[in-house]
């Protein structure tokens, strides 16, 4: 039996000026699945994830959702259709406590929210430890966190993360690896973008390799990190 796909991008293409960020690219993601997109700086990642969320307009393509088309609809009606993003750098409300960038996460709900709220606090105890302390005074990881948990509580289908380990320390990126695999077997789909390679294929069931705005090699985690090209290019080795 096929995976069903829960999100479809064809052809997309995202354009600032003259510049062609995004080139024609396509990649699915099949429900319940951790799919990531790897590459250097540039190379179209984070332009690909802002035109899912609607950040940016695309001038070409389509994003189909759960069969829906996405693709000139605005931002807080995709976060109403079940998409969230982490975005790069965290971008917590410092100034709001813990509790406070928590209920911000699920702000455009009408339902209550509080069984969420547990859930959430159980994936990550040193939160509720410190659900009243203003999230500026956490630490990176800690605020990386806060950024994974207040997406979830918008009680997202969809996840994208927009490099979750990015200047922290490796064993808190293990750490956050970690906590990306179970919020996945407690049946949340990830897309995640992400220059740590190594860590990335190891968690995904898919990978997408981009360059210059294109794709230019698909495959399982697995068969990617064994893959000499990606090796030698993104994971710092080769095979002997």
């Amino acid at each position: 039996m096929a995976q069903e796909n829960l999100l479809e991008v064809k052809n997309l293409v995202v354009r600032y000026g003259g510049i062609e960020a995004v080139r024609g690219i396509s990649f699915e993601v099949p429900r319940g699945q951790i799919v990531t997109l790897i590459g250097s700086n540039g190379a179209g990642k984070s332009s690909t994830l802002r035109a899912i969320t609607g950040l940016e307009k695309p001038v070409a393509g389509s994003i189909v959702f759960e069969g829906q088309d996405l693709t000139k609809l605005g931002t807080e009606t995709i976060v109403t259709r079940g998409i969230t993003l982490v975005p790069e750098g965290r971008r917590v409300f410092v100034n709001l406590t813990v509790a406070e960038n928590l209920r911000m996460g699920a702000y455009m709900r009408k339902d209550d929210f509080s069984k969420d709220l547990e859930w959430v606090y159980s994936l990550f105890p040193r939160l509720k430890e410190r659900s009243w302390q203003p999230a500026g005074t956490l630490s990176g990881g800690e605020q990386q966190m806060l950024a994974i948990a207040r997406a979830l509580m918008s009680k997202p289908d969809l996840v994208m993360m927009d490099e979750p380990s990015l200047g922290l320390a490796p064993i808190i990126v293990q750490e956050v690896f970690n906590i990306i695999s179970e919020i996945n077997r407690q049946g949340v789909t990830i897309l995640l973008i992400e220059q740590n390679a190594n860590m990335a294929l190891r968690a995904a069931d898919i990978g997408y390799v981009m360059e210059t705005g294109r794709i230019t090699m698909t495959g399982t985690g697995m068969e990617l990190a064994a893959n000499e090209q990606v090796r030698e290019a993104y994971l710092g080795k080769s095979k002997k």
